[in-house]
Parts: structure tokens; sequence; C-alpha cells
């Protein structure tokens, strides 16, 4: 597990995501991952649906099923996965700037709210399905993370996770330069591999049904975002003044890493099909979002 040298907690991971929420959503877009390209024709928009879709055909997903989005964001893949699927999500993020966004984009069946996952208040065995898209790397105990996830599932339900996973066997100048730093720009609070990521889920009790790598086509997303990113810097001046003065505008640093990282194969990216045993069911009052602990 790679780990900073300055540790992370969540309260980091918030002021991040709102401090730089304004170029977030230009540089990113509204759904903030990697896209997926699967001919190599898709524009970048249609890359990041791309994703969603595959996350959402992994999960077996089924109308009226309740589900979870970790790590929503602006919750852009929940409204998706609502509309395409039928299904009725409730996202978590730890961002009220990314929350504020979202409240705005409301959509049939999908409930935002500012939550840290890992006191996420939702009872046992009460959801069909959860995704994790590139916020398992924020948790500060990922252990617990799968656990989370495994008390909440139904018998038979399915969590699908894309994660930014250090390359297994990655050590010397591939961690002190590429991917310490990434962990401490980005507010990871670590960064495991793939068979990290597997070992914990196993204990939790998940079943790993599949594992796909997916860098090769996920990687032109960081030369996107460079390219938006130069552009914003000479033509807008909130972008310029967070990049100088904003309290993490050391991430822009991690652009080129990233690039670098997954050139080298310091890093990859990995989608995990996990599963919890039993059969698959309904959770009880099928007709309602699932509802909160206080």
């Amino acid at each position: 597990m790679i780990v900073p040298y300055i540790s992370q907690n969540a309260a980091a991971v918030a002021d991040h995501y709102d401090e730089l929420d304004p170029v977030y959503r230009l540089v990113w877009g509204d759904h903030v991952h990697h896209g997926l390209w699967t001919t190599g024709r898709e524009t970048p928009a249609e890359a990041v649906e791309v994703l969603v879709d595959t996350v959402g055909d992994r999960l077996d997903l089924r109308p009226g099923d309740a589900c979870v989005d970790i790590g929503c964001g602006y919750g852009s893949t929940a409204r998706r996965l609502a509309a395409t699927r039928g299904v009725r999500v409730t996202g978590f993020t730890l961002s009220a700037e990314q929350a504020a966004y979202a409240s705005g984009q409301t959509a049939p069946g999908v409930d935002i709210q500012v939550r840290d996952w890992l006191a996420n208040g939702l009872p046992d065995a009460s959801v069909n399905a959860a995704w994790a898209i590139e916020s398992s790397e924020h948790m500060v105990d990922k252990p617990e993370f799968f656990a989370e996830a495994h008390r909440v599932l139904l018998p038979g339900g399915r969590l699908v996770i894309c994660a930014w996973l250090a390359g297994t066997g990655a050590g010397g100048w591939k961690v002190r330069h590429l991917l310490e730093p990434i962990c401490r720009e980005g507010r990871l609070p670590s960064m495991g591999t793939r068979e990290e990521y597997e070992a914990m889920a196993r204990e939790a009790g998940f079943a790993v049904d599949g594992y796909e790598d997916v860098s090769r086509r996920v990687e032109r997303t960081w030369m996107i975002c460079a390219g938006r990113l130069l552009k914003l810097l000479l033509v807008d001046r909130q972008t310029r003044r967070l990049a100088l003065r904003a309290r993490n505008r050391v991430f822009v640093l991690s652009i080129p890493r990233l690039i670098l990282a997954y050139r080298t194969g310091a890093m990859r990216y990995g989608i995990f099909t996990l599963s919890k045993a039993g059969e698959k069911g309904a959770p009880t009052g099928a007709d309602q979002p699932p509802e909160r602990r206080t």
C-alpha cells in the first residue's frame, strides 16, 4: 500500500473538492472520473458514459433495485443509471459543493447526501447494488470501506469498484516521484494494488467475480484534462487564481505525474466486480429509498 508522507483524512478530501469545485467541473466535467474508450472514436463525453454503462452492466441492475453510489461526486453517474436502468440511488459525497451542484440537477429516484461512507447510517442488508468509481482511493480505512459495503448489501448483491491502483511491484523512483506525490497531491490516504484490494474484499466476505485492467483504455483522459487546464489557465482568471493561490493548488502538479505513471506502468486502472454470497433479492419496502439511521 502506498501511503503519502503527509497523512490525509476525510476533512482534507472534502476541502480539496470544495475549493477546486469550479475547476473540476470545467476540466473533468460533471462525472469527475475517467472516460473508457472502447472503439477509440468516442468523444470524451461519450467515453465517461461508457464507463458508467460498463459499471451498470457488471452490477446486473434491475428496475426497482435500491443502489448506493459511494463517493457520488455531482451525482451524474447516479442520475444516468437511475434514468437508464430504472433503479433508485442514494449517493454519498464528502463535498458540500458537489452536493449543492447536484441539488440543482435533481432526478427521480436519486438522493444525494453529504456524508462519510464510513459512517453512512444505512441499515444492514438494505440495498441490491453498490458502486465506487474512483472514490475508494479517498477512504482513510479501506478495509472498513469494504466491510460497510458488505454490511449494507443484500445477499447476492454486487459491488463494482473502479480504482486507481499502484502497479504490482512498483518501487524506487516510481513510488518516490510518482505514486507518493500523486497520493499527497490528490488527497489519497493510500493507494493499493490489485492484490491488496482483492485481499481486503475477501476479508470482508466478498467473492471476487471479476477484474479487468483497463489502463490503456482510460489513460487518454489525462491528456484531455491537461489540454483543458492549459486553455483555462490562459483565458480564465478564476482558474489562474486557484492555480496560484488555492490551498489545494498542488494538485495541478499531479496531472503530468499521472500521465507518466500510466505510461510507465507505475499506476493501473482496474474494475473489480464483487458479490455477497446468497440469492439476489429485494429490500424490505422496495418502493422506498434506503432508510437512514440517526
